[in-house]
């Protein structure tokens, strides 16, 4: 039963996590249109960014700390209609107050729905690194359906279509409702002493959250302004902006089912050590190198900043055992959510300069979340026990699996 239970809920849950990180993709992927068809600035336009991560960033380890001492299961379809509301909502009228509430609400969703959809998925994967990235990768796909499906709703008409994009939502939220009634469902053996959690390591999660929160700079500040950027470097053309975005939350699916593999043959700070080297140069190439090869470059930038993603959620939550919808909240939603606010410094220094200056300190970003990694011990912890997983109904430790899956 319980080998039914995983291989049922995971891929339910990856796939309701696609449905939800459309809603965050589709923050980005807007934007080119909200500068098209209301004059934004690049500094305005990139406040919408900053209002979709501002909440966001407060929220996630709020709700990861109330998911800790009271399991809230529903909040995972509800906060994925939450997530969909806000971006359906986003472009109707002409009030950029009125867009900014509908995408802080949308960044509300998203918030709630993180920290417990990685509990719930911890206790799914019981401690599996190449499930917890199956589980990664949902997200990462519905980030790379981000731009079709919003040129597909919007990019032969207007901003005022945006209610098309409460359907992901409404797919989403129906998925989880298998997924609640599977773990809901009472079992027996469930009732005993949960397994060791271990001591936390607070010193250890606070470096891997700074090297989350410099790794969360680079992405959102790409996928803010590449697709603007690609279309300046091919002469105005928008099907190179949606390309360049896509390739760059397409990469992300890859690079989190690859750090899952490489997990399972080297220990999870080094693989994620050698991905941010990678990313160092791969920056740079999109930033200055011509032609194609911008493209091929923005791949590996999106391979190497993701292979970590998934890595980084499990690291989280080792470091900090005795609290892992709070691990979850910071390193799957506040770490990576705290960089849209910087998207508003790189919109005035775009405006004062251009584009490519504005970008090109993104470069040595990632060398910090390398230097910080050079710092951090992989966990130890022992092999999860045989018995069943608990239910997400009660309160329960999950096994803290660190080998291979």
């Amino acid at each position: 039963m319980g080998r039914v239970r995983n291989t049922t809920s995971i891929p339910l849950l990856a796939v309701g996590h696609a449905c939800v990180d459309v809603y965050q993709g589709a923050v980005a992927a807007l934007i080119p249109y909200f500068v098209a068809e209301r004059h934004y600035t690049y500094a305005i336009a990139s406040g919408i960014v900053l209002a979709a991560s501002l909440l966001s960033s407060v929220a996630q380890p709020v709700f990861g700390a109330l998911t800790d001492r009271w399991p809230m299961p529903w909040l995972l379809p509800v906060s994925t209609l939450l997530s969909g509301v806000g971006i359906a909502l986003s472009g109707l009228g002409d009030s950029y107050a009125l867009t900014l509430v509908f995408v802080a609400i949308s960044g509300i969703g998203v918030a709630a729905y993180h920290p417990e959809s990685a509990r719930v998925a911890r206790l799914a994967s019981r401690g599996s690194h190449r499930a917890m990235s199956w589980f990664s990768l949902g997200g990462n796909i519905g980030f790379a359906l981000a731009p079709l499906l919003v040129a597909a709703a919007i990019g032969h008409g207007s901003l005022r279509w945006t209610p098309v994009l409460a359907l992901p939502a409404l797919v989403g939220a129906a998925l989880t409702v298998p997924v609640l009634q599977l773990y809901a469902r009472p079992r027996g053996g469930t009732g005993g002493t949960p397994p060791s959690r271990g001591a936390d390591d607070m010193t250890s999660f606070v470096k891997l959250s700074l090297a989350v929160v410099f790794r969360s700079i680079v992405f959102t500040g790409l996928s803010t302004f590449i697709a603007l950027y690609a279309t300046q470097r091919t002469e105005g053309s928008a099907t190179a902006g949606t390309v360049a975005l896509f390739l760059l939350f397409l990469g992300g699916a890859v690079g989190s089912v690859l750090g899952g593999a490489l997990a399972d043959r080297y220990d999870r700070v080094r693989v994620c050590r050698w991905s941010y080297l990678l990313s160092i140069a791969a920056v740079a190439g999109v930033i200055h190198a011509p032609g194609p090869a911008m493209l091929v470059c923005v791949a590996l930038t999106s391979a190497g900043l993701y292979v970590p993603f998934s890595l980084q959620v499990t690291l989280g939550q080792d470091y900090l055992p005795s609290r892992i919808g709070t691990a979850g909240g910071v390193t799957l939603g506040l770490t990576v959510s705290v960089g849209g606010l910087v998207s508003p410094l790189l919109g005035h220094l775009a405006d004062s300069t251009s584009l490519r200056t504005a970008l090109t300190p993104l470069i040595v970003v990632p060398a910090l979340s390398w230097l910080l990694f050079r710092t951090l011990p992989e966990p130890t912890a022992p092999a999860p026990g045989s018995g069943p997983a608990p239910t997400v109904g009660r309160k329960a430790a999950p096994s803290t699996r660190v080998g291979n899956s």
